[in-house]
């Protein structure tokens, strides 16, 4: 058995969750703004998330629904699924993002886990708060090592697929580590580096 873990935002999907949330609330320059920082290495992840995430209060959590199960998907990204798992992998999302989006796309997908964020909701709207097993910087790298523990599938059987700057924590802990239409600060901890917007590229080092 081996295991491949993607990111979600910019890797799978086509574009950011929290920047369509903020389009849809108004706050897009602001959010997007935060995001180019956070996702460059610039700004703290877990600070920035919150702040971000702060913005968005007031949104009608049916909404956000809405929106987080209707986001474009990467191209390539039910084939690099679908092939992985025929060559035994199990494939994992761990996401910065939120479980509107990757609950739903778990099953749009076949993904066998997602691990993510959650938006907190109160009388149906966005408080603006979060929380969840994917705040900080560090967290990425330290959910991989429990499934690695848990499916005992070690780093040298370990794919990671990811953008930005909260992916290097779980690079450290595969032996094919991919940078995908990337930020330069994961590019410098990649050993595989594809700027082709097509996930199905993967499929050539798995």
């Amino acid at each position: 058995m081996q295991l491949a873990v993607f990111d979600f935002d910019s890797t799978l999907i086509d574009g950011e969750t929290i920047e369509f949330l903020a389009h849809k609330q108004g706050v897009f320059e602001a959010v997007s703004a935060i995001t180019k920082r956070a996702m460059a290495g610039e700004l703290d992840f877990y600070e920035s998330l919150q702040a971000r995430v702060k913005l968005l209060q007031g949104m009608q959590e049916a909404q956000a629904i809405q929106i987080c199960q209707n986001l474009p998907l990467i191209k390539g990204a039910k084939e690099v699924v679908s092939g992985l798992k025929q060559r035994g992998y199990k494939v994992v999302c761990l996401s910065g993002g939120f479980k509107f989006a990757t609950m739903h796309f778990k099953n749009v997908l076949g993904l066998d886990g997602e691990f993510s964020n959650i938006l907190h909701c109160k009388n149906g709207q966005l408080t603006g708060e979060v929380g969840g097993e994917m705040m900080f910087s560090f967290s990425k790298g330290m959910i991989l090592r429990t499934l690695q523990d848990l499916l005992c599938i070690p780093p040298d059987k370990t794919l990671v697929v990811g953008d930005g700057a909260n992916d290097v924590s779980m690079f450290a802990h595969a032996k094919k580590k991919v940078a995908f239409c990337a930020k330069e600060i994961l590019k410098a901890h990649a050993n595989i580096i594809i700027d082709t917007k097509d996930l199905r590229e993967v499929l050539a080092f798995a």
